[in-house]
């Protein structure tokens, strides 16, 4: 089970949490990137290479026994700032498709660069599996 932290008095944030708490079977989703399963790029379009990156992150929750739901932190890191917030409405639909209404605790962040040279988002996630 998890529950969501609000500090008493906080404004309540949009799209994420400010923190989780939950326990059970953990698991780690090392950084994914919009490429497909192949480990090819489809495309250079920032909210396809978001959707894919999420997909993948659903991928690997799935090999574990997990669901979208169970996420309780994600970290983002793009490469452009820029192009993260003027595709805000694209970014929220592929997320709502891909995760649902579910906000866990996030952080995202500009970077100079990806290991990919490609990779436009990288996408860290833990999840808990309620026992």
């Amino acid at each position: 089970m998890h529950e969501i932290l609000q500090p008493e008095g906080w404004a309540k944030p949009l799209g994420y949490a400010n923190g989780v708490a939950a326990s059970g079977k953990t698991i780690f989703v090392g950084g994914q990137i919009g490429w497909n399963a192949s480990c090819e790029f489809e495309t250079d379009d920032f909210v396809a290479q978001v959707r894919q990156t999420l997909e993948n992150v659903v991928a690997v929750l799935r090999s574990g026994g997990g669901e979208p739901h169970h996420i309780t932190s994600m970290t983002w890191y793009f490469t452009d700032k820029k192009e993260y917030t003027q595709n805000l409405r694209g970014i929220g639909k592929a997320y709502r498709d891909v995760i649902g209404r579910h906000f866990p605790a996030m952080a995202a962040m500009q970077v100079v660069a990806l290991v990919e040279d490609r990779a436009k988002i990288e996408i860290q996630a833990t999840a808990v599996i309620p026992e």
